[in-house]
């Protein structure tokens, strides 16, 4: 690449700025990187590192930020000490009445290159002297101030008392007097001046409160920008003000609400910080607004959700393969009945997984024909594998027009249709945590010398082994086609009946019902499972295999020896039985993997490092 030039007087520009609306916010100035400072979080709810830089352009440097988003690229060294970039979007904060420059969006130019110039700290105007930038650099952006009593003032680890203010602090207007519009993302508890331009994501309902304290009520609405996303909450009579007035969807001109430490409690946006709307607040609809984006998503394939630890916050975008009744449960903190929705989705990774929707979402859904359907911030659970729940601050986007909505629907017509899709349940720890260590692999031999599952508890091993036979007898069994139910079912007449839920069906749905002699160096056991090994084995449901036995045995059949020789990972329950006055010990599959030798060959060479390292 050529010598690239520098933006000579960009810091003195910027300082000198009185608003940003000057040409200079529209520009991309060529900047270099002369060092970078991690600021871990300060404590509270932030759990966000941020990058304090230095950049020089040329003649002077200036102290700045890089916006969240943008730390990938220090932390994966895509930039790095004397870097050349260019600033593709940024703006400034007004700190202790300095300028400080936030980057929002850079794309470097080159990598490594030579210090240009000789730059020196810009003299702030009315100023004669006083710490540089450079050593500015070296103590926090905000010196914080001391500790308060009230739970609204942020933790801070640093004490020391700000610097007396100026009399009249320096603001930066734009046309009418109005202050320049900040990023969500630079918002903090130490601004006064500020007007953000959002959407509206989601609002909640008016929610009541009544306590030893009296009674109450609030809303929030989450407020998103290109920068980032920020919960805003309004109390008593606050909802009654801006209640009507913020609508989902629509882009506001907000100002003078406070800036306090996010609750992580009642939040799961990625932003240290909440919005306090009050009767003082400022708000103004911008109607023809095309400049903040509608919503984004940072989507999570549902064969992916196994990685996500329980209450995780995620998006998901899948297609509505099943929609179950609406029915309530019975709140044991107010005693009230809930309504409730379970919808079971699936995606191109064939995997499904079980939404819940709640309240008025659950009562509201009539969606029909297997909408593609996009959820923002749902809850990870834990129940019978991986399930998902849509909360009151989750939103739902029904055939949302974007790429990935249009993509997952051309395949689920062409081929997603006719493909059979595998539940969290045999994937995940279930049934008191069983779960597949290889570090905890035993034989078959010493499972059975062991005497496991003699006792009166079940004991738990892992074991790699080989399927030497399947019992094709009674491979499958009726089953009840209502969701969550799976008992089996009774002939009777033309219809099928369920006892437990009092209803008759016209046919069955089958589920596996798996006894199969596996192998090892060591020895040989039988091992059984249900309908999710069954999937995992024949890669159909039991439904088709049934349909194929009652139409080609020999197919049946071929199907059976295809499985023989597969080796598998398995995590199993041993269990003391009893059967014709006779005690036994059966082993039972709680997950059932195939091999990763990818995973497999990391796991042996990560135990010679070891191996090595020991020595």
């Amino acid at each position: 690449m050529a010598d690239v030039q520098l933006t000579n007087g960009f810091c003195a520009r910027l300082n000198n700025s009185e608003n940003e609306e000057d040409e200079l916010y529209n520009s991309q100035p060529v900047i270099q990187f002369l060092s970078f400072k991690r600021v871990p979080p300060s404590g509270g709810a932030s759990t966000v590192d941020r990058y304090r830089v230095i950049v020089s352009d040329g003649e002077h440097f200036q102290q700045s930020m890089l916006a969240t988003q943008l730390n990938h690229l220090v932390e994966e060294e895509q930039v790095l000490k004397h870097s050349i970039a260019v600033i593709e979007k940024f703006t400034c904060n007004l700190v202790q009445g300095k300028k400080l420059l936030i980057i929002l969006a850079m794309r470097v130019l080159k990598k490594e290159a030579e210090k240009i110039g000789n730059p020196t700290p810009l003299q702030l105007r009315g100023s004669s002297s006083g710490p540089s930038v450079e050593m500015q650099a070296q103590t926090p952006a905000v010196q914080s101030p001391a500790p308060s009593t009230f739970m609204n003032t942020p933790n801070v680890t640093n004490t020391t008392a700000p610097p007396a203010q100026p009399a009249r602090q320096q603001t930066q207007a734009g046309r009418g007097g109005r202050h320049a519009i900040y990023p969500i993302e630079s918002l903090s508890p130490y601004q006064n001046h500020w007007t953000i331009k959002a959407r509206v994501t989601a609002k909640s309902d008016i929610r009541t409160w009544s306590n030893q304290r009296g009674e109450g009520k609030l809303f929030n609405v989450t407020l998103m920008d290109e920068s980032g996303e920020i919960r805003a909450t309004a109390f008593n009579a606050a909802v009654d003000e801006f209640y009507d007035r913020l609508q989902e969807g629509k882009v506001y001109l907000i100002s003078k609400a406070k800036v306090n430490l996010a609750k992580k409690k009642f939040s799961n946006l990625n932003n240290e910080y909440e919005l306090t709307l009050e009767r003082s607040t400022e708000v103004e609809e911008c109607p023809d607004a095309t400049d903040v984006p509608t919503v984004k998503f940072t989507f999570v394939d549902i064969a992916g959700l196994q990685e996500l630890p329980k209450d995780a916050i995620c998006d998901v975008i899948g297609i509505v393969k099943e929609v179950g009744e609406l029915s309530t449960i019975t709140s044991k903190a107010t005693n009230k009945e809930i309504p409730k929705r379970d919808l079971t989705v699936v995606d191109k990774s064939r995997f499904s997984v079980r939404v819940t929707l709640w309240g008025k979402q659950a009562e509201q859904y009539n969606a029909t024909d297997q909408p593609v359907v996009a959820f923002k911030g749902a809850k990870v659970g834990d129940f019978q594998g991986r399930s998902l729940s849509v909360m009151s601050s989750s939103s739902i986007f029904i055939n949302p027009d974007i790429p990935e909505a249009h993509l997952l629907r051309g395949w689920y017509d062409s081929i997603g249709a006719e493909q059979t899709y595998q539940s969290h349940t045999n994937t995940m720890p279930s049934g008191g945590g069983v779960n597949f260590d290889r570090a905890e692999i035993r034989s078959l031999h010493d499972v059975k010398t062991s005497d496991m599952g003699l006792s009166d508890r079940v004991d738990t091993f892992c074991s790699r082994a080989t399927i030497m036979h399947i019992r094709n007898e009674n491979i499958a069994y009726p089953a009840c086609p209502t969701q969550g139910c799976g008992k089996k079912v009774l002939l009777m007449g033309d219809s099928w009946r369920c006892e437990k839920c009092d209803k008759s069906y016209p046919k069955p749905e089958y589920r596996y019902m798996i006894s199969m002699a596996v192998a090892d160096y060591s020895g040989q056991a039988w091992f059984s499972g249900f309908n999710d090994v069954g999937k995992a084995i024949f890669d159909i449901s039991a439904d088709e295999l049934m349909d194929i036995k009652e139409r080609d045995d020999t197919k049946f059949n071929q199907m059976l020896e295809r499985a023989i020789g597969s080796t598998y990972n398995f995590a199993c329950r041993a269990r003391q039985d009893n059967f014709n006055d006779q005690t036994r010990v059966r082993y039972g599959i709680s997950r059932i993997l195939p091999l990763d030798y990818r995973e497999e060959a990391s796991y042996l060479a990560n135990l010679l490092l070891r191996s090595e390292w020991s020595r």
